[in-house]
C-alpha cells in the first residue's frame, strides 16, 4: 500500500511537470517556431539536461539511494548524517571544477553534440547559450542529492515537485524577458541557469528537516563515498543508454534539415509524458523499497516488487503507445500547432512522436528493470547491456539514417532517428529482463498469460474507437484551437473508457494492484 500511495504521489508531481512542461513547450513553439534560433537553444539545453539524466538522475541515484537505505536500515543516524556530509562535499567540489571545465569548453561541446552547426550561425549562438546552461548541471546535482535522500526516508512529493518550478520558470523567461530582448537566447539560458537555483533553494529546506545533513566537506576516504563512487562509474551508461541515444539522435539530426532537431525534441517531450508518469515515478519509488529488501535478505519481497511494477507498466504504458502513435497527428497539432509552428512541422513531428511511441514500452521498462540491478549494487551487468543497445543504436544511425538521408533522399529521415532509439530501448529492456530471470531475482507471478491476453484484447478495441473518432488529419488542420481541443478530449476520454471498461468486463480489478496481487 506504501508503495501504490507513493508511486500515486510522484505519479501526480510527475504529471502537474509534465503538464507544465507542455505548456512551456506550447510556449516555445508559439513564440519562437521551429527553426535555426531554436535548435541552437535545444542543443545548449540538452547537454547539461543529458549530463543531469546521465549523473544526477541517473548514475548518482542508482549509487547513492541504494547505499542510503542501507546505511539506515543497519546502522545509526551519525553514519548517515557522516555519509550525506561526505557525499555533499567531495560531489560538491567535483561538481564545481566539472561545470567550471564545461563553460571553458563550451565551444568543443557543441562541436562535439551538434557538429552539423558548423560554419553557421547556429555554432555560435549554442556556445553563448551553453555559457549559462551548463551550470545548470551544477544545482540539479545537489538537488539530486537532497531527492536521494528524501527518498530513502519515503519523503517523495518534494523532490517529484521540483521540475515543476523549472517550467514555471522557464515559462515567465519564454513570455516576459526572452521576446523583448536582442538576443532572446541568451535570456533562455539565463533562464535555465535561475530554474537552477530555484530548484535547489526549495528543496534544501526539507532536507535539512530529516536532521541527517552533515557539514558538507571533502571525505573521499569514507568507505560510503568510495562505493557510491564505485558505482556511479559503471552506472552512468548502464542506466542513461535512452539518453545518450537521445542525444545522439540530435547530433545526427544536426546534420540533416533545418528543423530536425526541433522536430525530434517537441516528439520525445510528448513520448516523455506517459513515461515520466509512470514509468520513472515507479523506477522512483521501488528503488528504496527494493534496496531495503537486498538489505534485509528477502528476496520473496524483492521479486514480488519487480513483478508488481512490470504488470503495471504493462497495463498503463501499452495503451499510452498505442493512443500515441494512432493521435501523434492530432497531438501534435493541438498542442503545438499554432503560430509560427507551421503545417510542415507539425507533420515532421507527427512521423517523429509515431517512431518514438514504438519504443516507449521499451523506454519504460527499463526505468522498472534497471532498479533491480542498482539497488543490489550491481552496476556492471546493466553496462553490458547498455553497450550492446547504444552499440546497435549508432550502428544504424550511422549506417541507415545518414545513407537514407544524403545518398537516397529519403524523405523524414529524422523519424528514422526516432525508430533506432526506441528499437534500442526495447532491446535493451530484454536483456535486462532476460539476466535477472537468469539469476532468479525477476519470478514472474501466476497469470501472465491471461493478464496479457486480456491487455491485447481491449488495447485493439481502443486503437480501433480513436482511430474511427479522429478522422482525417486535414479535417485537424483546418480545425481552431478549441476545435481541436475537444475533438483530442472526446478521443483520450472514449479510448479510456473502451480499454478500462473492457478490462473490468474481463474481470480485471483495480484493487488488485493496490494489494500487490494483481494477475
Amino acid at each position: 500500500m506504501s508503495v501504490f500511495r507513493n508511486t500515486t504521489i510522484v505519479g501526480a508531481n510527475t504529471f502537474l511537470s509534465r503538464v507544465s512542461g507542455m505548456v512551456r513547450d506550447m510556449v516555445y513553439s508559439q513564440v519562437f517556431g521551429a527553426g535555426a534560433f531554436m535548435d541552437a537553444f535545444f542543443v545548449a539545453f540538452k547537454i547539461p539536461n543529458f549530463l543531469r539524466r546521465l549523473s544526477a538522475e541517473g548514475a548518482f541515484s542508482q549509487a547513492f539511494v541504494p547505499v542510503v537505505s542501507e546505511y539506515k536500515h543497519t546502522r545509526g543516524q551519525a553514519e548517515v548524517r557522516e555519509l550525506v556530509g561526505g557525499v555533499a562535499g567531495t560531489f560538491g567540489v567535483i561538481l564545481f571544477f566539472a561545470t567550471l571545465l564545461g563553460v571553458i569548453g563550451a565551444p568543443v561541446l557543441i562541436f562535439l553534440f551538434g557538429f552539423g552547426f558548423r560554419g553557421d550561425a547556429r555554432f555560435d549562438m549554442a556556445v553563448e547559450m551553453l555559457h549559462w546552461t551548463f551550470p545548470y548541471l551544477f544545482f540539479i546535482s545537489l538537488v539530486s542529492l537532497c531527492s536521494g535522500v528524501l527518498n530513502s526516508y519515503g519523503r517523495f512529493g518534494a523532490p517529484s515537485f521540483t521540475p515543476v518550478l523549472l517550467n514555471a520558470v522557464m515559462i515567465l523567461f519564454s513570455l516576459f524577458v526572452a521576446p523583448g530582448t536582442r538576443n532572446p537566447g541568451l535570456w533562455l539560458a539565463i533562464g535555465v541557469f535561475v530554474a537552477g537555483f530555484v530548484q535547489l533553494l526549495f528543496l534544501w529546506p526539507f532536507m535539512t528537516r530529516l536532521g541527517v545533513v552533515g557539514m558538507p566537506k571533502w571525505h573521499w576516504t569514507h568507505e560510503g563515498v568510495r562505493r557510491i563512487a564505485r558505482l556511479m562509474l559503471p552506472g552512468i551508461f548502464g542506466s542513461s543508454v535512452a539518453q545518450v541515444s537521445l542525444l545522439l539522435d540530435s547530433a545526427v539530426a544536426s546534420l540533416l534539415a533545418a528543423g530536425s532537431v526541433s522536430w525530434l525534441y517537441y516528439a520525445d517531450r510528448l513520448v516523455e509524458f506517459p513515461m515520466g508518469v509512470l514509468a520513472v515515478a515507479l523506477g522512483t519509488v521501488i528503488l528504496p523499497g527494493l534496496s531495503t529488501h537486498h538489505a534485509a535478505k528477502a528476496p520473496e519481497r524483492f521479486a514480488a516488487t519487480l513483478d508488481w511494477a512490470v504488470r503495471i507498466i504493462v497495463l498503463l504504458v501499452t495503451p499510452a503507445a498505442v493512443g500515441l502513435f494512432v493521435l501523434a497527428g492530432p497531438l501534435v497539432a493541438t498542442i503545438y500547432g499554432y503560430g509560427k509552428f507551421d503545417d510542415e512541422d507539425i507533420v515532421m513531428t507527427t512521423y517523429a512522436l509515431m517512431a518514438y511511441s514504438l519504443g516507449l514500452m521499451g523506454f519504460s521498462l527499463v526505468k522498472v528493470l534497471a532498479p533491480g540491478y542498482f539497488a543490489r549494487q550491481d552496476a556492471t551487468t546493466p553496462v553490458r547491456i547498455g553497450m550492446l543497445a547504444f552499440g546497435v543504436n549508432m550502428a544504424f544511425n550511422l549506417g541507415v539514417v545518414l545513407p537514407a538521408a544524403k545518398i537516397f533522399h529519403v524523405p523524414a529521415p529524422h523519424a528514422l532517428l526516432a525508430l533506432s532509439t526506441g528499437l534500442s530501448a526495447i532491446l535493451n529492456s530484454t536483456l535486462l529482463l532476460r539476466g535477472l530471470k537468469k539469476e532468479g531475482i525477476y519470478r514472474a507471478a501466476p497469470g501472465w498469460g491471461g493478464y496479457a491476453t486480456r491487455i491485447l484484447l481491449a488495447v485493439a478495441a481502443m486503437a480501433g474507437t480513436v482511430w474511427w473518432i479522429a478522422g482525417d488529419m486535414q479535417r485537424w488542420l483546418a480545425m481552431d484551437a478549441l476545435a481541436r481541443a475537444t475533438r483530442l478530449a472526446i478521443c483520450i476520454v472514449a479510448g479510456g473508457a473502451v480499454y478500462f471498461g473492457l478490462l473490468w468486463i474481463m474481470g480485471l480489478r483495480w484493487g488488485e494492484f493496490r494489494r500487490g496481487k494483481a494477475g
